[in-house]
């Protein structure tokens, strides 16, 4: 593994609205030596997606403003350079249908709201150590 490849997958694209959990976030994986980026909004994360090298893993909420989590699935699972991009769903949305929609669409994992810290570390570390 090339050094820009494991710096690579050491970063992670956070896409939520809620600035505490944002904040929280930021937190939790900088101080284990992630490198976080972050998108308030579905439109920013668009943006984002067709300007930087794809990360190592994305965080990704459900309800987002202009664009919803499972339509940001579908654009990262289309662009190539992303396809294979581990997705976590970080979301409050705890229903049965939500999870097997978002799955379905391609994200690899999903978390509900409020989440164990550590739980959702360990989580990340199955994608990207």
């Amino acid at each position: 593994m090339t050094q820009s490849s494991e710096a690579r997958t050491r970063t992670i694209l956070v896409i939520e609205d809620d600035q505490v959990v944002l904040k929280l976030l930021d937190h939790m994986f900088t101080r284990r030596g992630y490198s976080v980026s972050s998108a308030a909004d579905g439109r920013a994360a668009c943006a984002m997606i067709e300007d930087i090298e794809p990360p190592g893993l994305v965080l990704l909420d459900v309800m987002l403003p202009y664009l919803d989590g499972f339509e940001l699935i579908r654009r990262i699972r289309e662009r190539p350079d992303w396809a294979d991009v581990p997705i976590i769903m970080l979301t409050a949305k705890a229903q049965e249908r939500n999870v097997v929609r978002a799955l379905d669409a391609g994200a690899n994992d999903y978390v509900v709201k409020p989440f164990k810290p550590e739980e959702l570390i360990a989580r990340v570390r199955r994608f990207v150590g």
